[in-house]
């Protein structure tokens, strides 16, 4: 059952807008900065590499759209810390992994290396995880313990942090 729309308008609208502020940054701002979104000879001379970067980062921009719809949507909040969701969010693709945005912010940068040819984009979203990870250890993973207790101990014991499992978790 859907929630009512003025109880999810909030979180949609907070949503959106970090969208924007948060991966939009990290995403497409910063690799437009480094690339101008210009091509490069392939990497490692590799054509194909072309296709496999564009479906990468196209595949990671539905998975971080439909993360950010699911925490509006079932966790009735934002991923911004001043607007944190309500309730765990351990469906869609968190059923997988545990932080499916990340994922794909990593896989858009990734895929646009790939796409456009540039190692610098490579070491950048290198810099990005290890910045996400000590982020994940350091504030987000013990926040969510705190709020969450038990049920977030269970999902954090049986869902990895960066690797997707191949059977869907059902806590």
């Amino acid at each position: 059952m859907r929630p009512p729309l003025r109880d999810v308008i909030g979180p949609i609208l907070g949503s959106i807008a970090f969208f924007v502020l948060a991966p939009g940054t990290v995403a497409f701002w910063v690799p437009w900065r480094i690339t101008r979104w210009e091509m490069a000879p392939p990497l490692l001379g590799l054509t194909a590499l072309r296709p496999v970067g564009a479906f990468l980062a196209l595949l990671g921009l539905a998975g971080l759209a439909e993360s950010f719809w699911r925490f509006a949507i079932h966790g009735r909040g934002t991923p911004a810390p001043v607007m944190p969701p309500t309730r765990l969010v351990v469906t869609g693709l968190y059923r997988y992994v545990r932080n499916p945005m990340y994922v794909a912010v990593l896989a858009i940068v990734v895929g646009q290396a790939l796409f456009f040819g540039r190692r610098g984009l490579l070491a950048y979203a290198a810099l990005v995880w290890a910045t996400v990870h000590v982020w994940v250890l350091g504030y987000e993973e013990p926040a969510l313990r705190a709020r969450f207790g038990a049920d977030y101990a269970a999902y954090g014991a049986a869902v990895r942090r960066w690797w997707p499992r191949l059977r869907p978790w059902r806590g």
